[in-house]
């Protein structure tokens, strides 16, 4: 007869609470108040839409052959996902701007003050 014994050990080995489970105090420090908009940004704006572009003909194809199918609905609903992605095209488009103006000024910001440094160097000798 086999006896299980060791069973019981796992089993509580398994379960144990040292898990790495958060707590019920962690909670509170992930909740967010929605209700103000006024800085809005999304976390991540450039995860899963890396082919914005490839989405947005595709959902415009697919609303053109449902329109010329005769259904209008559909066609509206896939024109709306085109809508989106051109979207979110458009705030990639307008990050990476942003991102150049402000690598742009920083790295002028930066000659003028070596353009400084030399004058004053200058101005000393």
């Amino acid at each position: 007869m086999v006896t299980f014994r060791n069973n019981n050990g796992r089993r509580n080995n398994f379960r144990r609470n040292d898990r790495g489970f958060k707590s019920s105090g962690d909670r509170a420090k992930f909740s967010s108040n929605f209700t103000n908009n006024e800085n809005f940004q999304r976390k991540m704006p450039g995860r899963n839409n890396h082919n914005a572009p490839k989405l947005i003909e595709k959902y415009n194809n697919l609303a053109r052959e449902a329109l010329s199918g005769g259904d209008k609905i559909l066609s509206e609903n896939y024109f709306q996902h085109a809508d989106h992605f051109t979207r979110i095209l458009n705030d990639q488009e307008n990050m990476k701007r942003t991102k150049n103006l402000e690598n742009h000024s920083n790295s002028s910001d930066l000659s003028s003050k070596e353009e400084n440094k030399s004058d004053s160097a200058e101005k000393k000798a």
